[in-house]
């Protein structure tokens, strides 16, 4: 079940939410991009903001799920922030130029790796909130 399901969502501060939220993450997005280098080939910042991203968005809908938080605050972390600050859009790209690049082996690890860590870390969020709670 998703948190907020079944909510009014036609509040016009949604999009507001998601916008502001978007740029926020985006910036997020930009200092992992320039803090954290390639390695080898492996796009460490893209895979970093995701699996970090995941396990945020995880701990943020296992907390909505459980209260009575405004449709607009789930617009603003998690469609926003987490949305702007998690690059799927660039993993797409960075693993099709590996793959053209001839690194086969690296961009199928990228590809197992974050898939894995992604879910990972959203699970994982999701249960410690559950744990503590």
């Amino acid at each position: 079940m998703r948190p907020l399901e079944g909510r009014e969502t036609h509040d016009g501060n949604v999009l507001g939410s998601s916008g502001i939220g978007g740029r926020r993450g985006c910036a997020g997005a930009s200092f992992f991009a320039t803090q954290l280098p390639s390695v080898a080939g492996f796009p460490l910042h893209t895979f970093a903001a995701n699996v970090v991203g995941s396990a945020i968005i995880g701990v943020i809908w296992a907390l909505f799920s459980r209260m009575d938080a405004h449709v607009a605050w789930s617009a603003f972390l998690m469609t926003g922030v987490l949305g702007g600050f998690t690059t799927f859009f660039s993993f797409s790209l960075e693993t099709v130029q590996l793959a053209q690049q001839g690194q086969w082996m690296t961009a199928g690890l990228y590809i197992v790796a974050s898939v894995a860590l992604c879910v990972a870390a959203a699970g994982l969020g999701i249960l410690s909130v559950r744990a503590l709670s």
